[in-house]
This record gives structure tokens, sequence and C-alpha cells, in this order.
């Protein structure tokens, strides 16, 4: 089937929701509520196809008045002009349709669990681990995205071993997803009088938010176990058995949370992030699947691959899978440049949907 016949089949869809919902007197409210979804989604979509055809039909008529320019020099060079500009037109206006009909990611519009832990390089890997955190704090603000944090395991001499958080708001997992990686630094520590480079990691992983109703969990696959809450340097900090470890068995994942003086806040804590870790355990075992079979992926799911370093002394920063420098270290830290890096992952994983047809 063409794209054309696509399109139409769109649109004439689009007119079919249309004309029940204006006549919506005898539907139930979960059939309305699902019509209205599937518009919405399908809405944009309509409107850049008719933008398109709007445009090839202009294109015609241009062709046209060239053919009946009979000699007219200005008439010649006006319909010349009018044909080039709208060829680089109907280009971008169909390029963007295909991106828009690429196979949706069913998490893209999922909120996320962030988290994140210190590598190898000791304190100075637990400094930037507490960097990326703040980075992707400010990020999330800038987005106008929710951003709590679940849980903080702190150094003391502020680096974090490792940092949790949940954030909520529009297409978090769509934005964040090639985040998740090995990310390396290369700066001199405020520690060291030589003044030499020391290169040090962190791991980021972005998890998509799930709900009860999209993992099934057995409560005999479960171990929970509780003890009391320690803080830095191993003081107590309340003396209640509060904190929770669960293991999930088969998986053999191990979930503890230990913020808040709740056991049952906690629990309820240590679930989401289990039920996320499930479910991304089998999407990346999905997405491997379908990287060996699409080459040129950006996001692989190997949460072992060095994606990006930040390299101080010269101030760049430099995402290794698409090749891509940045000389805005400091930007990018602050969470104001990182959305440069953000889209330039978006745009090359589309490409290389796009050239492997979808």
């Amino acid at each position: 089937m063409s794209i054309q016949d696509n399109l139409s089949r769109l649109l004439d869809r689009r007119r079919e929701i249309e004309d029940r919902l204006n006549n919506s007197a005898h539907m139930s409210s979960d059939e309305m509520t699902a019509l209205a979804k599937e518009l919405s989604d399908i809405r944009p979509v309509a409107e850049q196809a008719e933008k398109v055809q709007t445009i090839i039909s202009n294109l015609a008529s241009a062709e046209a008045l060239l053919n009946e320019a009979d000699g007219d020099a200005d008439m010649i060079a006006m319909a010349e002009d009018e044909i080039s500009t709208l060829g680089k037109a109907r280009e971008e206006a169909e390029h963007h349709l295909k991106i828009m009909l690429l196979p949706k990611d069913k998490d893209d519009e999922r909120n996320a669990i962030l988290e994140v832990r210190a590598g190898t390089g000791g304190d100075e890997a637990a400094l930037f681990a507490a960097d990326l955190f703040g980075m992707y704090q400010r990020f999330a603000a800038n987005q106008g995205w929710r951003f709590e944090v679940m849980e903080i395991s702190e150094t003391g001499i502020g680096g974090y071993k490792e940092a949790s958080a949940s954030i909520t708001g529009t297409n978090v997992f769509a934005s964040l997803k090639f985040e998740s990686g090995v990310h390396r630094v290369q700066r001199v520590p405020e520690t060291e009088a030589g003044g030499r480079i020391h290169t040090s990691a962190a791991t980021v992983a972005v998890l998509p938010e799930v709900e009860d109703v999209d993992i099934t969990i057995n409560e005999a696959d479960l171990r929970i176990d509780v003890f009391r809450s320690s803080g830095p340097g191993g003081q107590s900090v309340n003396t209640t058995d509060s904190a929770v470890r669960i293991t999930h068995i088969p998986t053999g994942i191990v979930v503890s949370q230990q913020d808040e003086k709740s056991q049952h806040k906690n629990r309820a804590k240590a679930m989401k992030i289990l039920r996320a870790r499930i479910y991304d355990a089998e999407r990346a075992k999905a997405e491997a699947e379908r990287a060996a079979s699409r080459k040129g992926q950006v996001g692989s799911g190997d949460r072992s691959e060095r994606i990006r370093t930040y390299n101080f002394p010269q101030g760049r920063v430099t995402d290794h899978r698409i090749n891509l420098t940045l000389y805005k270290l400091d930007k990018i830290l602050a969470g104001e440049a990182l959305d440069e890096m953000v889209n330039a992952l978006i745009s090359e994983d589309q490409a290389a949907a796009l050239a492997a047809g979808g």
C-alpha cells in the first residue's frame, strides 16, 4: 500500500471519528474517551498530510503556469521561483510526515525513573554522579516536569554513591531514554595537588515508569526484608525497622528504600522501582533483538556501553554514538543545553528508522 493510500485512509478515519463524536448521544463514556484519544493521535498527522497535499496542489498549479507562460520572461521567472520554493517545502513537509508515520515506541509518553550510580573513580566518580543527577534535575525543571527525589546515598563530601528520582511530565521517557549508559568524566580533582587529569565514570539508567496493570508481579516471587535505616556514616536515622529491601527471586533484581520514615511508604517506592526494572529488563531484551536487525540504532539498551565523555579542561561534551561534540560543558551540566544533545539523538534515531524503512 502506497503512502498516498495510507494518508487517504487516515483522513477518512479522522472524518469518521469526528462524525461519530458529533453524534455521540447513544455512545458510552468509555467509547467516547477511546475515540477522543484516537482523534488526538490522528489529528497532527492528518493536518500534516493535508499540508503536503496543499503543497502538491500548489506545485501542480505553478507547473501549469510555467507551461502556459508562452515565452513571457516575467511569468517564467515567477513560475520557476514558485516551483523551486514549493519543491523544497514539499521535501521538508514529506520528511516530517514520514517521521510522524514511523512506528511509535509505546513507552515514549510514559513518565520515567532515573537512577544514577557512581562507577570507577572513587570520590571523584561520586562527585560526578551528583553533578549528573543535578543536571537532570535542572533539565526537568526547564521542561516543566516534576522531579521527585526517591533516594540519595551520599558519600559525605557532596558525592552520591547512588541516587534515584521519579520524573513526571509530557513525553519524559521519549526525551531521556537515550541517556542510559556509562557517562565518563575527565577533569582535575580539587584534591589533586599535581594538576593531573583523572578519568572516572557514572552509570545512568532511565526506566519507563509502569503501573500495576502493565506488569504482573506474583507476591510469592518476592522476598521482603525490613531493617533499620542508617544515615551517612552509619548513624541511626530512626529506631524502627522502616527500611525495606525487596528481592524479585525469578530475576534476582534487588531494590532497597530507606528514605521515608514509614515502612509502608518505603515499600511502595521500592515496588515502583522494582516494576520499572523488571519491565525495563524485558524491554532491553526486545530492543537488543530489534537492534540486531536494525544496524545504527542509537539506543542499544546496553547499560555497560560508554555513551558520553565530559572533558572539563577542554569544556566539551562528546556523545560517542553520534560523534557529536558540543563545547558547552557548563551549559549542559546546568541543564540548559542538554536539549541540544537530546534532540540530536532523537533525530539520529529517526533517521536510522527511516533508512531501515521504519
